[in-house]
Protein backbone atom coordinates (compact mmCIF):
# COMPACT_ATOMS: atom_id res chain seq x y z
CA UNK A 1 0.00 0.00 0.00
CA UNK A 2 1.45 3.02 -0.97
CA UNK A 3 2.87 6.09 1.51
CA UNK A 4 0.63 9.32 0.82
CA UNK A 5 2.04 12.90 1.36
CA UNK A 6 0.96 15.97 1.41
CA UNK A 7 3.43 18.92 0.98
CA UNK A 8 2.82 22.34 2.07
CA UNK A 9 5.30 24.88 1.32
CA UNK A 10 5.26 28.53 0.10
CA UNK A 11 7.69 27.93 -2.23
CA UNK A 12 6.53 26.22 -5.10
CA UNK A 13 10.09 25.28 -6.50
CA UNK A 14 10.74 23.80 -3.30
CA UNK A 15 7.47 22.03 -3.32
CA UNK A 16 8.04 20.83 -6.48
CA UNK A 17 11.55 19.44 -5.71
CA UNK A 18 10.48 17.91 -2.84
CA UNK A 19 7.68 15.85 -4.65
CA UNK A 20 10.54 14.64 -7.14
CA UNK A 21 12.68 13.48 -4.34
CA UNK A 22 10.13 11.72 -2.76
CA UNK A 23 8.14 9.76 -5.36
CA UNK A 24 11.40 8.56 -6.68
CA UNK A 25 11.20 5.98 -4.29
CA UNK A 26 8.86 3.18 -4.97
CA UNK A 27 5.30 3.15 -2.91
CA UNK A 28 5.87 6.51 -2.23
CA UNK A 29 3.13 9.18 -3.37
CA UNK A 30 2.81 12.81 -3.13
CA UNK A 31 -1.47 13.03 -3.84
CA UNK A 32 -1.53 16.94 -2.96
CA UNK A 33 0.18 20.48 -2.18
CA UNK A 34 -0.81 23.25 -0.89
CA UNK A 35 1.14 26.95 -0.79
CA UNK A 36 -0.28 28.07 2.55
CA UNK A 37 -1.60 26.92 5.75
CA UNK A 38 -5.70 27.10 5.18
CA UNK A 39 -4.69 25.30 2.03
CA UNK A 40 -3.32 22.78 3.59
CA UNK A 41 -5.86 22.08 5.98
CA UNK A 42 -8.77 22.04 3.40
CA UNK A 43 -6.80 19.32 1.37
CA UNK A 44 -5.70 17.33 4.41
CA UNK A 45 -9.40 16.81 5.46
CA UNK A 46 -10.17 15.81 2.07
CA UNK A 47 -7.77 13.23 1.25
CA UNK A 48 -6.72 12.35 4.91
CA UNK A 49 -2.92 11.52 4.01
CA UNK A 50 -0.47 9.65 6.19
CA UNK A 51 2.30 12.58 6.27
CA UNK A 52 2.21 15.60 5.96
CA UNK A 53 5.21 18.07 5.46
CA UNK A 54 4.46 21.16 6.78
CA UNK A 55 6.60 24.24 6.27
CA UNK A 56 6.90 26.33 9.26
CA UNK A 57 7.19 30.27 8.30
CA UNK A 58 4.74 31.02 6.04
CA UNK A 59 2.28 34.19 4.98
CA UNK A 60 -1.00 33.63 6.78
CA UNK A 61 -1.77 30.84 8.52
CA UNK A 62 1.89 29.59 10.64
CA UNK A 63 2.78 26.22 10.33
CA UNK A 64 2.42 25.88 14.07
CA UNK A 65 -1.50 27.72 13.94
CA UNK A 66 -1.39 24.93 10.76
CA UNK A 67 -0.15 21.86 12.53
CA UNK A 68 -3.03 22.10 15.30
CA UNK A 69 -5.57 22.29 12.79
CA UNK A 70 -4.14 19.62 10.90
CA UNK A 71 -4.73 17.27 13.81
CA UNK A 72 -8.06 18.35 14.30
CA UNK A 73 -9.10 17.47 10.57
CA UNK A 74 -6.60 14.52 9.65
CA UNK A 75 -6.14 13.31 13.26
CA UNK A 76 -4.23 10.04 11.59
CA UNK A 77 -1.49 11.69 9.82
CA UNK A 78 1.87 12.36 10.57
CA UNK A 79 3.35 16.03 10.51
CA UNK A 80 6.56 16.29 9.97
CA UNK A 81 8.62 20.30 10.25
CA UNK A 82 10.30 21.36 7.71
CA UNK A 83 12.18 24.72 8.34
CA UNK A 84 15.04 26.94 7.41
CA UNK A 85 15.49 27.74 11.01
CA UNK A 86 16.48 25.44 13.99
CA UNK A 87 15.43 28.22 16.46
CA UNK A 88 15.19 26.17 20.33
CA UNK A 89 10.87 28.33 20.02
CA UNK A 90 9.79 27.02 16.61
CA UNK A 91 10.75 23.71 17.27
CA UNK A 92 9.27 23.58 20.59
CA UNK A 93 6.38 25.35 19.18
CA UNK A 94 5.93 23.12 16.23
CA UNK A 95 6.26 19.66 18.49
CA UNK A 96 3.52 21.15 20.86
CA UNK A 97 1.18 21.82 18.16
CA UNK A 98 1.51 18.29 17.12
CA UNK A 99 4.57 18.09 14.79
CA UNK A 100 6.32 14.71 15.23
CA UNK A 101 9.57 15.93 13.69
CA UNK A 102 11.31 18.42 12.64
CA UNK A 103 13.80 18.65 9.75
CA UNK A 104 15.93 21.52 8.38
CA UNK A 105 15.53 22.43 4.67
CA UNK A 106 19.47 22.22 3.91
CA UNK A 107 19.15 19.13 5.26
CA UNK A 108 16.21 17.45 3.67
CA UNK A 109 17.58 15.53 0.70
CA UNK A 110 20.23 13.70 2.86
CA UNK A 111 17.55 13.33 5.89
CA UNK A 112 14.26 12.92 4.77
CA UNK A 113 14.37 9.33 4.16
CA UNK A 114 15.28 8.55 7.90
CA UNK A 115 12.63 11.26 9.03
CA UNK A 116 9.96 9.35 7.58
CA UNK A 117 11.08 6.35 8.59
CA UNK A 118 11.50 7.24 12.64
CA UNK A 119 8.03 9.01 12.21
CA UNK A 120 6.16 6.02 10.81
CA UNK A 121 7.72 3.68 13.47
CA UNK A 122 6.35 5.98 16.00
CA UNK A 123 8.60 7.99 17.27
CA UNK A 124 10.02 11.68 16.93
CA UNK A 125 12.96 12.78 14.39
CA UNK A 126 15.00 15.74 14.99
CA UNK A 127 18.01 16.98 12.42
CA UNK A 128 21.08 15.55 14.14
CA UNK A 129 22.66 18.92 13.74
CA UNK A 130 19.72 20.20 15.87
CA UNK A 131 20.41 17.89 18.41
CA UNK A 132 23.69 18.93 18.63
CA UNK A 133 22.91 22.21 19.06
CA UNK A 134 20.74 21.24 21.75
CA UNK A 135 23.49 19.54 23.78
CA UNK A 136 26.21 22.76 23.49
CA UNK A 137 25.91 24.89 25.73
CA UNK A 138 25.95 28.65 24.95
CA UNK A 139 28.66 30.40 26.71
CA UNK A 140 27.35 31.84 29.67
CA UNK A 141 27.86 35.41 29.61
CA UNK A 142 26.65 35.40 26.15
CA UNK A 143 23.57 34.61 27.71
CA UNK A 144 23.62 36.79 30.57
CA UNK A 145 23.24 39.85 27.90
CA UNK A 146 19.69 38.56 26.99
CA UNK A 147 18.62 40.01 30.43
CA UNK A 148 17.97 43.53 31.20
CA UNK A 149 19.90 44.64 34.52
CA UNK A 150 16.63 44.05 36.52
CA UNK A 151 16.01 41.19 35.39
CA UNK A 152 19.63 40.10 36.31
CA UNK A 153 19.29 41.77 39.40
CA UNK A 154 16.15 39.80 40.54
CA UNK A 155 18.11 36.38 38.90
CA UNK A 156 20.80 37.04 41.78
CA UNK A 157 18.44 37.25 44.47
CA UNK A 158 16.38 34.03 43.27
CA UNK A 159 19.51 32.33 42.70
CA UNK A 160 20.30 33.13 46.73
CA UNK A 161 17.32 31.62 47.48
CA UNK A 162 15.93 34.55 48.88
CA UNK A 163 11.83 34.34 48.79
CA UNK A 164 9.88 36.24 46.51
CA UNK A 165 7.88 38.99 48.94
CA UNK A 166 11.50 39.50 50.13
CA UNK A 167 12.94 40.07 46.79
CA UNK A 168 10.21 42.75 46.56
CA UNK A 169 10.74 44.21 49.37
CA UNK A 170 13.97 45.02 48.30
CA UNK A 171 13.72 45.98 45.08
CA UNK A 172 10.49 48.04 46.30
CA UNK A 173 8.12 46.46 43.88
CA UNK A 174 5.52 44.05 43.76
CA UNK A 175 5.65 40.38 43.81
CA UNK A 176 3.32 39.93 40.85
CA UNK A 177 6.42 42.08 39.30
CA UNK A 178 8.66 39.59 40.23
CA UNK A 179 7.39 36.46 39.55
CA UNK A 180 6.63 38.14 35.76
CA UNK A 181 10.41 39.01 35.71
CA UNK A 182 11.70 35.17 37.02
CA UNK A 183 8.52 33.85 33.90
CA UNK A 184 10.83 36.41 31.54
CA UNK A 185 14.06 34.80 32.27
CA UNK A 186 13.32 31.44 32.42
CA UNK A 187 12.13 31.76 28.77
CA UNK A 188 14.95 33.93 27.92
CA UNK A 189 17.20 31.52 29.16
CA UNK A 190 15.23 28.11 28.56
CA UNK A 191 15.33 27.08 32.33
CA UNK A 192 12.24 25.71 33.98
CA UNK A 193 13.48 25.43 37.14
CA UNK A 194 15.08 27.28 40.15
CA UNK A 195 18.00 24.88 40.74
CA UNK A 196 18.32 25.22 36.94
CA UNK A 197 18.68 28.87 37.58
CA UNK A 198 21.36 28.45 40.48
CA UNK A 199 23.53 26.58 38.63
CA UNK A 200 23.49 29.20 35.35
CA UNK A 201 23.99 32.17 37.89
CA UNK A 202 27.09 30.58 39.57
CA UNK A 203 28.20 29.33 35.67
CA UNK A 204 28.12 32.93 34.47
CA UNK A 205 29.98 34.72 37.46
CA UNK A 206 26.39 36.14 38.54
CA UNK A 207 27.07 34.52 42.62
CA UNK A 208 29.62 32.78 43.60
CA UNK A 209 29.75 28.86 44.20
CA UNK A 210 29.87 28.94 47.97
CA UNK A 211 25.78 30.68 47.68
Amino acid sequence: MALRFLLCDDHALFREGLAVLLERREGWQVVGQAADGEEAVRLAAELQPDLILLDVAMPGMSGIEAASALRAVSPHSAILALSMYGDAHYRRSMLAAGAVGYLLKNQASAELEEAIAVVQRGHTFLSPALCADEERSRAPELELTQLTPRERAVLRLLAQSRKMREIAEEMGISVKTIETHRSRIMSKLEIDNLPGLVRFAIRSGLIPPEN
